[in-house]
This record gives structure tokens, sequence and C-alpha cells, in this order.
């Protein structure tokens, strides 16, 4: 018979899933200290040996790492969706800048679109609570400040569809845009008339999101996509413009007298 002796799941065993699935379930996300241990093995009300046989299973798979005097941190391998040689390739790449931003429009579009469908009532309040707290900076005129809300606010979107393989790539595409691979995110929100613009893009997708209205929140994003596109092929053109003319202004300078 195919039938095999029900033993009970060991602590340290237990301990393990549970981190896992904390993981991948993007909860826990990469470079993320944990607790102390003895904080955790509190929480988790499991003992000290316990946790650290769980913790020496998670580093040998290469989930966890440890820093000397510092703690227990989620391996930041773990949100690295492409090679350092491929990052450094997309950064010298005008093609890529606009390849991503189509992958985005693609991507968002079906994230807000599962959103506004399968989004629990929490989900769609810390969409809405983010979105307040990009008006209050818009009306500080903090070009910073609103471009860490705008990628909180897609992050909200894409955690909200319920997708953890779309979550881990979008997460990774966002690192890498926050580190300036693609374009400096801070320059779209130093021109007033596009800052007004961007603020009502998001209140639109938003508004969709939280009527749950999925086809309008798809639409909604890729109107935003489509936006930010044009405002960058605008804004490449605009520095290629003034490069050349101070190129003539030294040209002329230095025939000068």
């Amino acid at each position: 018979m195919p039938f095999q002796k029900i033993e009970s799941e060991k602590l340290a065993s237990a301990v393990v899933r549970q981190i896992e699935n904390l993981i991948v379930e993007g909860v826990l996300r990469p470079g993320e200290r944990l607790p102390s241990e003895r904080e955790l093995s509190e929480r988790l009300a499991v003992s000290r040996p316990s946790l650290r046989e769980a913790v020496a299973e998670l580093q040998q798979e290469g989930l966890l790492t440890t820093r000397a005097g510092s703690g227990i941190f989620v391996a930041e391998v773990l949100g690295s969706a492409f090679s350092p040689a491929l990052i450094r390739l997309f950064a010298r790449n005008d093609q890529a800048v606009f390849d991503y931003l189509a992958f985005r429009r693609d991507l968002e579009g079906m994230a807000a679109e599962r959103a506004a469908k399968m989004g629990s009532d929490t989900d769609l309040k810390v969409i809405d609570a983010i979105l307040t707290r990009m008006e209050t900076a818009h009306g500080k005129r903090n070009p910073a400040d609103e471009a860490a809300l705008d990628a909180q606010f897609h992050m909200a979107i894409v955690e909200a569809s319920h997708n953890i393989i779309m979550l881990h790539m979008m997460r990774a595409m966002f690192d890498l845009l926050s580190e300036g691979v693609f374009y400096n995110r801070q320059i779209m929100f130093r021109n007033r008339s596009t800052r007004e613009a961007l603020l009502e893009q998001h209140r639109a997708i938003n508004a969709a999101i939280q009527a749950r209205d999925g086809f309008a929140a798809r639409a909604a994003v890729a109107a935003h996509m489509d936006f930010v596109e044009v405002a960058l092929t605008e804004l490449r053109k605009a520095e290629r413009h003034e490069a050349l003319a101070r190129l003539r202004l030294q040209h002329q300078s230095a025939k000068a007298p």
C-alpha cells in the first residue's frame, strides 16, 4: 500500500517553510534585515537551536545571508533579474529605455486590471493612501519625494495583482529604474506642467482601480506610459539641442577677437 507513517514536522522545517513563503510572496524583500535571533525566536515561538538550524538551511539554499555584527538578511541576489554585464548594456543603449517603457505598459496594465478585479479591500486602501501622499508631496514640490512615491504607487498596484512572478519581476525592474539605469526619474517631476499631468494620470489609475473597473484601469496605465514615453522623447531632444547650442557658443567664443 502507498501509505507511510505520518510524522510531526520538525520545528526548524516549519520555520524554513514560513520564511520561504514570506520571501516568495514578496513580504520579505531582498536586502531586508530579519529581527534579532531572540526576537525572531519569540515571534515564531521556537527555541533558538531550532531557529539556528532553520537559518543555516536557508543560508545553504542561498535565501539568507549573515553579515558580521549586523545580523541576518534576505539575500540581495534574489532581487537580481539580470546579470551585471547586461545591466551595463542597458545603461548604454537608448533602445532599452523605450523597450522598458513598453514592457511596463504591458505588464502594469495587466497588473492594474488584476488589482481592480482581485485586489482585497486592504490592497485598494494601500494604493489610495499612497496617492494621497503623492498629492501632499506634489504640493511641496519635491521631485525626489514624488519620484519615490511614484514607484511605491506602481509597486502597490503590482502587489495588489497577487501574481508572485509578476511581483518579483517588476520589483527587479523598478530597482534598476531607481538606480538610474534607464533614466533619471526625478527629471520627470521637475517640469510644472509634466508634474500636473502625471498626478492626474495617477488619479485616473487609482479611480479606476477603486471602482474595480479593470478595463479602465488598464487603459489608464497605457495612457500614463504613453505620456511618459513622449515626455522622455521631448526631454532627450531638448538635451541634444542644448548640447549643440553650447558647442556653437563655445565655437563662437573661440573665434571672437
